[in-house]
């Protein structure tokens, strides 16, 4: 019994932003009713890194757990007819249609709201629900290079340097989920549901709240470096420095104290604040070149015992690998009836008395069209035919 147990999502949503959100829901518990074309949902067609899984690739599987899925058309007026007898007892509704696509099909929040006024429709969008970029696609990697972003790390001579997540994608769904959170407080509160927007470029732009702002009220220029810094807004040393066998990263250490760890001369006496800023690149330069004399693991050893910030550079192999992610049991393992023994990024939230649980892996296409039909009362004659004319899906 999740935190959110008993209330219901309609999720309508497809790649990763929304799916991701109404995951969230699902694992504190809601039962979400993933709504998808008879075909499937666009994610089960276009796998990530070319996992293409058994039935399910693992690019859905990885975004779609704890979820219940209904295959129906849509345009078909019986189909859309079934997702208007859900609204009446749903409430949450999460969609990321194409601008204008809600309202085509009649999912709209004024045609939503009328059959269920307490219900929170969140609607997503790359830009905005208007306005000049309405019609620009919403994609991550776009999304990256418009918040100005690629351009806090690097080297002036380098290219601007993407996140190696899928950053704005999931700061968007973090940010959906925090607002049907907060939405349905609302609800519990007064009884009353509303609209709840997210927009991806917003997501992000808010994200760096700290960074904009010493832009905008600081009026620090935002100006990358000759030496490789990884954020134009903190001090040296801060970033990736290669060792004799690998690298590690130094953040924001002290400069004499480190001049005297790693016996150069010129760090030694220097001003954190002051010099730090005005001799940035010399800095940089002058701990790469030393800090080559020596193993990760060496250097490593001898900063953490003199309280210098530091740690390894980590693939994903060292990470599953890693002992604090195995104390944290920050991967959860579960048997999928298709894929097999299934590992991945379980929990991030917990909580003493409503814990998140794993359910139910991702569904397959339609699993549950009968489960959630006969949940409004059709009967197996209605159900049959309806399978007959394609309306609606199922395994």
């Amino acid at each position: 019994m999740g935190i959110l147990s008993g209330y219901r999502v309609l999720d309508c949503s497809i790649a990763m932003a929304g799916p991701f959100a109404a995951q969230r829901l699902g694992d504190l518990g809601a039962d979400v009713i993933k709504v998808e074309p008879t075909s499937g949902e666009w994610q089960r067609h276009a796998s990530a890194g070319g996992a293409s899984g058994n039935k399910i690739n693992v690019s859905f599987l990885s975004l779609n757990r704890n979820k219940r899925s209904l295959a129906v058309d849509l345009k078909a007026p019986e189909g859309r007819q079934i997702l208007l007898d859900l609204v009446k007892d749903a409430d949450v509704f999460l969609q990321n249609y194409r601008p204008g696509v809600a309202k085509r099909l009649g999912v709209d929040y004024q045609t939503l709201s009328a059959i269920n006024p307490g219900l929170v429709y969140v609607s997503m969008s790359g830009y905005g629900e208007d306005g000049p970029y309405v019609n620009y696609p919403g994609q991550d990697l776009l999304l990256q290079a418009l918040s100005g972003a690629m351009l806090s790390a690097g080297s002036a001579d380098q290219p601007p340097q993407p996140a190696g997540q899928y950053l704005v994608d999931a700061i968007t769904a973090y940010t959906a989920f925090e607002g049907a959170l907060a939405a349905l407080l609302h609800r519990e509160r007064t009884g009353e549901g509303q609209l709840v927007q997210v927009n991806m470029l917003d997501a992000i732009t808010t994200l760096q709240m700290q960074e904009l702002s010493v832009f905008t009220v600081g009026n620090k220029p935002q100006t990358r470096s000759a030496e490789a810094h990884a954020h134009c807004y903190i001090r040296a040393p801060y970033g990736v420095f290669k060792t004799a066998d690998g690298y590690i990263v130094v953040a924001m250490a002290g400069l004499d104290k480190l001049g005297r760890l790693i016996d150069e001369p010129f760090l030694q006496g220097l001003n954190d604040e002051a010099d730090s800023w005005k001799f940035r690149d010399e800095i940089v330069a002058c701990v790469r070149i030393r800090l080559l004399g020596r193993s990760s693991a060496e250097w490593l050893e001898l900063f953490r015992a003199h309280d210098i910030w530091c740690g390894p550079v980590y693939g994903y192999a060292d990470l599953v690998a890693d002992p604090q992610i195995a104390h944290n049991g920050t991967f959860i393992t579960y048997d999928h009836p298709t894929e097999g023994r299934v590992k991945t990024p379980g929990f991030p939230i917990r909580f003493s008395k409503t814990p998140a649980a794993l359910d139910r892996g991702a569904p397959l296409v339609g699993e549950h069209t009968r489960e959630v039909l006969e949940g409004l009362s059709l009967s197996q004659v209605d159900i049959d035919r309806l399978l007959a004319a394609g309306v609606v899906g199922a395994p």
